[in-house]
């Protein structure tokens, strides 16, 4: 199973942190609770104060964003449930002569999840269609006009920036290609809203005030000029747009934090992207360590790197007992083992995985320090946690089953090919280890020779194709196989 860290390696400090929010959108949360506790759509005295206190959170995000205040909604399920109010609110419009769906290959899981089981319940892969992107994560903007000019497409949806890699798209050529085609354009900013500039160029905007130190409350931006109504019974919430209405505590909080760090946004980027400089610069020392991501056409607080030969949550592990604590969240699931999505699309190590996001200063005064720790342990953890030698090629106890010998009979030469092929048996094992194995069966072998790979953790097929790039290796093929249904 793959790991990624999805926090900042912070030290850990004597004194109880307040928590991710920004701490005077804490403050406020704290005051509101009294203050607007009340059900803004009554007409009781309660009720219009909340309904004052959350019309003032909805004017300063619209200035802030430069849009009207009628065309921002507050969604309760953060990011993901605004994203989703999104896509169908733009689709339902069409429904009599668009169904389909147009976006990257490193979507957001709440755009691309919905869209697979759309596609497969209606036994038609044509719903969804994943434009590929190239090794720093960034569209193929010919591929995506070629989509989006696909009969029948109802919606194109695109992230302003990876919140795993931090590229950021080219999401004004992509909306220059949606506009004459009358294909509208869903931009994801959740990662990127209140970091850098909110783009101009959409027709539906989604943010996460988590962004910017705030609660998890999504934010939906619809301009007066989009073609936008959802489907199903009316909705009496955030005009119509979400499922049920704002809680004007978080709504408060959210505005008090994007007004906070929109004061500080450009000094506070200058330094988050000095510091993830220092991070990129030291782990592209190491060796056998790849950086992921636009080195320069990025989101200037996160940072993803892979180390070949470890797992991702051995290093975090290990960070962790060196007293650099951090998040790790696995990039596949426990019934299916899948790798990250991001990665795998972008061809990049899957296993081995660390990705760092630098919170504000105002969170966290002490994340210089933070970095400083971080660069100084990187070097003896990574050196620790890979093999002293390359692990032989042999079965494994947990591969036999009882009563059953498994061999493998390597394959006659052909001639002309190259020497007897090598069979490296690491099924039942999860990457790294298939990639250990294979390295160690290819030290000292004759140029020219074929190593057969088998194994059975689907992140393996990218991982391979990454470690033959980094070592000069070539890769003929990879043949995944279906899993056997259980009677």
């Amino acid at each position: 199973m793959t790991f990624r860290a999805v926090a900042l390696l912070t030290p850990h400090h004597p004194r109880r942190r307040s928590g991710s929010l920004h701490p005077a959108a804490r403050q406020t949360l704290l005051a509101a609770i009294d203050a607007g506790w009340a059900d803004p759509r009554r007409l009781h005295h309660e009720g219009r104060r909340a309904r004052g206190l959350l019309d003032q959170a909805r004017a300063v995000l619209a200035e802030g964003l430069g849009v009207r205040p009628e065309e921002v909604s507050f969604h309760m399920g953060g990011g993901s449930a605004a994203v989703a109010a999104a896509l169908d609110g733009l689709a339902w419009p069409q429904r009599r002569h668009a169904r389909r769906i147009v976006a990257s290959a490193v979507e957001h899981s709440s755009v691309l999840i919905p869209g697979r089981y759309a596609a497969a319940q209606a036994d038609d892969p044509t719903l969804l269609e994943e434009v590929p992107v190239d090794r720093q994560g960034r569209i193929d903007l010919d591929a995506w006009a070629v989509a989006v000019a696909r009969p029948g497409t109802a919606v194109a949806a695109l992230q302003h920036a990876n919140g795993e890699v931090g590229t950021i798209q080219p999401v004004e050529e992509a909306y220059a290609v949606c506009s004459p085609a009358g294909v509208p354009l869903l931009v994801d900013a959740m990662a990127s809203g209140g970091r850098v500039g909110v783009p101009a160029a959409y027709d539906a905007l989604v943010l996460d005030a988590t962004s910017v130190a705030g609660p998890p409350l999504g934010v939906l931006v619809v301009p007066g000029r989009t073609r936008f109504g959802r489907g199903g019974p009316l909705r009496e919430a955030e005009f119509g747009r979400a499922d049920a209405p704002a809680w004007v505590p978080l709504a408060l909080a959210a505005a008090e934090a994007w007004r906070q760090c929109a004061a500080v946004a450009d000094e506070d980027a200058q330094a988050a992207r000095e510091l993830t400089r220092r991070i990129r610069d030291a782990v592209a020392a190491l060796p056998d360590v790849e950086v992921a991501g636009d080195p320069d056409h990025r989101l200037p607080h996160v940072v993803t790197f892979s180390v070949l030969y470890a797992a991702g949550e051995a290093v975090v592990t290990e960070l962790d007992r060196l007293g650099l604590g951090v998040a790790s969240g696995s990039a596949c699931t426990a019934s299916t083992l899948e790798p990250s999505h991001v990665l795998a699309a972008m061809g990049v190590l899957t296993h081995g995985n660390v990705r760092v996001t630098l919170p504000w200063e105002a969170v966290m005064p002490e994340r210089a320090a933070a970095v400083d720790a971080l660069v100084d342990a990187l070097p003896g953890v990574v050196a620790g946690l890979r093999p002293d030698q390359p692990l032989p090629d042999q079965p494994l106890p947990d591969q036999q089953r009882p009563g059953r010998q498994r061999t493998h009979q390597p394959t006659a030469p052909v001639e002309g090919v190259g020497p007897t092929p090598v069979v490296v048996d690491a099924r039942g094992r999860r990457c790294p280890i298939p990639i250990i194995r294979i390295a160690a069966a290819a030290t000292d072998l004759p140029e020219g020779t074929r190593i057969d790979l088998l194994a059975t953790d689907p992140a393996t097929g990218a991982d391979l194709s990454a470690w033959c790039r980094m070592r000069g290796h070539t890769p003929r093929a990879h043949r995944p196989r279906g899993r056997r249904r259980p009677r």
